[in-house]
């Protein structure tokens, strides 16, 4: 029994000095809403005004656990801004980070998340991963690199055929090192993620292939769209835009202005606390990630030219609901480690109380002492994993038109549900027969 006891008393007190480690990381990080003056740049369209605070706050902002998050925010916030070159170098250092961090966590041991998942390093969100790729593409078409973006569709779409196998080994991985710490694996929830192509990219792609006259790609790519909508209903829950028929059969002598328009911004984060009872009258504490929608006050875009002609966006993807539904992915894994990791607090307190029953005096009382020090732990430590990037768009809209080759001027309205015009953007475009002629406009309102 006095060798038990010292064995658990050992794992104890590791426990009690990671429990010390997530008092001054809590106590760190209790700091409000660092975001707040950054957001509000971003809302009202100054994106420069924003890099240039993202900049000034960066230390505060983001750990050295959070590269990832300041490539993608300063990255996409560059894109915005205009600044493609810049935005790409960021946008691939956040993609070369996210496969280092996913190539790691495959070989992490249980004792490297006893705590909770905000000690470890940010390995960022599948949508975070696939959207890279999206902006990477329009910084290469905005530098006059078609090829390059298509380079970029194709990396996209390659990720998303990963994306349905990507957790598997994780989750076996896992198990298995639970049990070889002696703990018991939970039932594994069932994935039911139905995202496995992207309207976007297709759009993109067909659109590009178009432009370098590999029309046989580019009618693949409009069917694939077409096809993308049918398997995901509930990512795609409204109509294709009516403007796809249009895009692959343009008259000689005529030429096509595209239009995509972006709108609102990425879901964030809450937590979900979940309390599983034991017996004798006690429980484990599950603390999970939950994505919530930041409401955004779009609700229809129009084009309108300068001679009197119109059309509207249709939205393309709702960048969003990809964002929830390839999240139910990673939230199982999340999941499946939360119950573990509980589970291991929560035997630990047990083995202590036993223990101090079957002495008595001052040693029975330490151990009762150091069995709710262990429970105090268990509820404290156990926090939900919060971070995620804050810059994506929540939608994309799409719609082109059929011109005469030559330079047009036109303004691009936001509007709010009310019929209040939100936004407006104007421009001036020369449009060339046989190129893409593509227009990107966008409101984070």
């Amino acid at each position: 029994m006095q060798l038990k006891v010292s064995l658990k008393m050992r794992l104890f007190f590791s426990l009690f000095s990671i429990f010390f480690i997530g008092i001054l990381f809590c106590l760190s990080c209790a700091t409000g809403n660092p975001y707040l003056k950054i957001d509000t740049a971003v809302e009202q369209g100054d994106h420069q005004t924003g890099i240039a605070l993202l900049e000034k706050d960066k230390k505060a902002i983001y750990r050295n656990k959070d590269a990832i998050l300041y490539y993608l925010d300063k990255g996409m916030l560059a894109h915005y801004a205009e600044e493609y070159d810049d935005s790409t170098q960021l946008l691939q250092e956040g993609e070369r980070a996210i496969e280092e961090a996913f190539t790691k966590s495959i070989t992490m041991e249980i004792g490297s998340y006893l705590l909770n998942d905000t000690t470890r390093e940010y390995d960022g969100e599948d949508y975070e991963d696939i959207y890279i790729n999206v902006f990477n593409a329009l910084n290469y078409y905005h530098n006059h690199k078609l090829e390059d973006a298509l380079v970029e569709i194709r990396r996209m779409n390659n990720k998303l055929r990963f994306l349905a196998s990507k957790y598997g080994e994780l989750r076996t991985n896992l198990q298995e090192k639970a049990l070889a710490e002696g703990g018991s694996v939970p039932p594994d929830p069932e994935a039911s993620t139905q995202f496995s192509d992207s309207a976007l990219a297709r759009y993109l792609g067909m659109l590009f292939y178009r432009a370098i006259g590999n029309h046989d790609d580019a009618r693949i790519d409009g069917e694939q769209l077409k096809v993308a909508f049918v398997n995901a209903p509930s990512v795609y829950a409204y109509p294709l835009p009516p403007s796809l028929d249009e895009e692959l059969g343009i008259p000689p002598g005529k030429a096509r202005l595209n239009v995509i328009g972006f709108s609102g911004l990425s879901p964030i984060k809450t937590e979900e606390v979940i309390r599983i009872p034991l017996p004798d009258f006690r429980y484990i504490k599950i603390a999970l990630p939950v994505m919530v929608s930041r409401p955004s006050q779009v609700y229809k875009i129009e084009v309108v030219f300068d001679d009197g002609n119109r059309f509207d966006l249709a939205l393309l993807e709702d960048m969003e609901a990809v964002a929830r539904e390839t999240f139910k992915e990673k939230v199982n894994l999340i999941y499946l480690k939360a119950v573990i990791r509980a589970t291991i607090k929560g035997v630990t307190s047990s083995v202590l109380d036993a223990a101090a029953s079957e002495t008595d005096g001052s040693t029975s009382l330490l151990l009762s002492i150091l069995s709710v020090g262990t429970q105090v732990f268990a509820e404290a430590s156990e926090q939900a994993d919060l971070r995620i990037s804050r810059y994506f768009p929540a939608k994309a809209y799409v719609g082109g038109i059929t011109l005469d080759p030559g330079t047009y001027s036109f303004t691009t309205h936001y509007y709010g549900v009310n019929g209040g015009r939100i936004a407006s953007f104007d421009n001036t475009v020369t449009v060339r027969e046989k190129q893409l002629n593509l227009v990107e406009v966008v409101c984070l309102k």
